[in-house]
């Protein structure tokens, strides 16, 4: 007895330890030529687990599920023969007469109601792939029935339900008849929205609902609402949901009375009479729901919680152009109930430090459209620039809705500055235009993306302005996938400045190329007109172009190969092109993108190879 127990106990454990693979069925099938069907025979079979059934039950399992791995395909008469291969059984070899398919003989499908006049439900239906005299499938019938639920509830038929849901399958005939009926009922509309928890001004978060009380009810319109309660940056927790009342407890009992109200006179008329219930306020609401509603609008309720009004955020990275750097972020996302907003930068790096704020007051589209307050102060020593700056700018924004952003600026900038053998101090009043559109899918690390800016900016000595000059600057960068392993990364970028007056163009507005983002094999920035002594002016003129392929290796890591091109010059076009080309190594760290590459410069016989590292997203 015992020897046996353990026999039985070490078979289970045995069993248990066996993967999935091993006890799933091998199925092979002859005799069926719909390959779809064929398919899903074998699907089914290759899910028994063959050690749990005794021969003959496992044959009869075999065709009870061959069978209904066949009927959605409308073969309802099949015949089987099974052979059952192995001892436990492991294969599985499966002769199929499927016998007449079933057609589709009657086919009523259709919508009743508001929805009727839907669009949406008429592209749903005209998608329908059967007619009649078509083979059966189940699946389309499954699909259609689905989507129209899901329809009814995405766009507010609250009240919809099926007049006819059914399928006639008549085995003997070969014939199917398919019904499809829903009555809609009315489309329900959006209704008052209610606030609560909200420290913004509720007329500011109305601007941002994309419906209108009484304007059909849509549930992709919520979903927009809150995503654009999110992009505000104003709150930490957002519930937006319709409200759609169900009908609850109707009546409440009387409550326990005391005990002196329970005695009973003989000759009081109230005490003959039958004890009633009496019907709570809230089982009045639930009446009236159980009857037609005289109205249909939805409420919304929006629960928000404020967001922290004080952020701080500290980011330590590194580039060949800036070595080490360091940053500190403090965020005020709100700083009043108009949702008025305050930002502060600090920056650090070897040759570079900066702070810089934004002041934004939004408009009558939160989102899209506002005023821009930003200061910044730097401080620069890098190769032959020494300079301090200080500016002010005030800035109008528009967001479109293809995505584009407008922005008129004016900008007031003092530069206290060393360049070369050349030392000033400028003070520039100057107004602004910019258009700019970032697109990215996955941002860390695109698959698909591409960056665009143009500002145009202008500054004369008639309205106190230290020189004059128009200055245009164009910046492109597009990323796209290839398949799976292949991606392709492109950039561009033009600048110009028409003046007379180029002594008095700080650096900060001159241009200069080399570096990590600009052509690599060169370093931060040294590619610009040099003065007799050999030492750098800047450009009035600026082109660079990059060309990349980066194709997977494994998992995260990346290859890639890259050439760059360009120059700073002061009449266009440049006698030469600085270029450079290289290979490189992407690795995506959960950190961000890490990008280690080496290049070699063929325009300078001192520097034959340099490497460029850098940290973080290429947009």
């Amino acid at each position: 007895m015992g020897e046996r127990f353990l026999r039985q106990v070490w078979r289970f454990l045995a069993m248990a330890c066996l993967s999935p693979s091993v006890l799933a069925l091998e199925a092979h099938v002859d005799g069926l030529d719909h390959e779809p069907a064929k398919g899903n025979v074998i699907t089914y079979l290759e899910a028994i687990e063959g050690e749990r059934y005794s021969r003959n039950r496992l044959a009869a399992v075999v065709r009870r599920r061959s069978a209904e791995a066949l009927r959605v395909y409308g073969y309802y008469e099949p015949q089987f023969a099974v052979e059952l291969e192995g001892d436990p059984v492991d294969r599985v070899n499966v002769t199929i007469d499927p016998g007449p398919r079933v057609t589709v003989t009657e086919l009523d499908i259709g919508v009743s109601g508001d929805a009727e006049n839907d669009d949406t439900f008429q592209e749903a239906l005209a998608g329908f792939p059967l007619q009649e005299g078509d083979p059966l499938e189940h699946a389309p019938y499954d699909r259609l029935r689905n989507r129209l639920s899901a329809l009814a509830l995405e766009r507010g038929y609250f009240d919809s339900q099926y007049r006819q849901r059914r399928m006639e399958i008549r085995p003997w005939e070969a014939s199917a008849r398919l019904y499809l009926l829903l009555d809609s009922g009315p489309r329900y509309r959006f209704g008052e929205v209610n606030y609560q928890g909200s420290h913004i001004d509720e007329d500011r978060l109305r601007r941002m609902q994309p419906f209108d009380t009484e304007t059909p009810y849509l549930a992709g319109d919520l979903a927009t609402f809150n995503q654009r309660l999110g992009q505000s940056e104003w709150f930490s927790s957002i519930s937006v949901r319709p409200r759609i009342r169900q009908g609850e407890q109707l009546a409440i009992e009387e409550p326990s009375s005391r005990w002196w109200e329970e005695a009973v006179l003989d000759d009081d008329p109230a005490a003959a009479q039958p004890r009633r219930h009496r019907l709570s306020a809230q089982a009045l609401i639930s009446a009236n729901d159980i009857s037609p509603r005289q109205s249909h609008d939805v409420p919304i309720d929006v629960r928000l919680a404020p967001a922290d009004r004080h952020q701080f955020e500290t980011a330590i990275g590194y580039a060949t152009d800036v070595g080490p750097r360091v940053r500190f972020s403090w965020d005020q996302p709100w700083i009043n109930s108009d949702g008025d907003s305050l930002d502060h930068d600090l920056f650090l790096s070897a040759p570079e430090q900066r702070l810089t704020g934004e002041y934004v007051m939004p408009l009558e589209d939160p989102l899209r459209d506002s005023y821009r307050l930003q200061y910044g102060f730097r401080q620069r020593d890098s190769e032959d620039t020494n300079s301090l700056e200080a500016a002010v700018e005030l800035a109008r924004r528009w967001e479109f809705d293809n995505g584009w952003t407008q922005s008129l600026y004016f900008r007031t900038l003092y530069e206290d500055f060393t360049q070369a053998d050349q030392e000033d101090q400028v003070l520039l009043y100057y107004p602004g235009i910019s258009w700019s559109r970032t697109r990215t899918r996955n941002p860390t690390f695109p698959s698909w993306g591409d960056r665009q800016r143009l500002a145009i900016e202008y500054s004369d000595s008639t309205w106190g302005s230290d020189a004059t000059f128009l200055r245009a600057t164009l910046d492109s960068q597009w990323i796209r996938m290839v398949g799976d392993d292949l991606r392709l990364v492109g950039r561009t970028g033009v600048g110009a400045i028409d003046t007379d007056d180029f002594d008095k163009i700080p650096p900060s507005l001159r241009f200069f190329t080399g570096g990590d983002r600009s052509i690599r094999g060169y370093s931060y920035e040294s590619l610009a007109p040099r003065n007799d002594e050999g030492e750098l002016r800047g450009g009035q003129h600026m082109f660079t172009a990059s060309a990349e392929v980066q194709r997977r290796i494994t998992g995260d890591w990346w290859g890639a190969a890259f050439t760059d091109t360009g120059n700073a010059f002061d009449s266009w076009w440049p006698d030469t092109l600085n270029t450079g080309a290289g290979l490189g190594v992407r690795w995506i760290s959960p950190v961000g993108p890490i990008r280690l590459d080496i290049a070699h410069p063929f325009d300078d016989e001192d520097d034959s190879w340099r490497i460029h590292f850098a940290i973080g997203p290429e947009f």
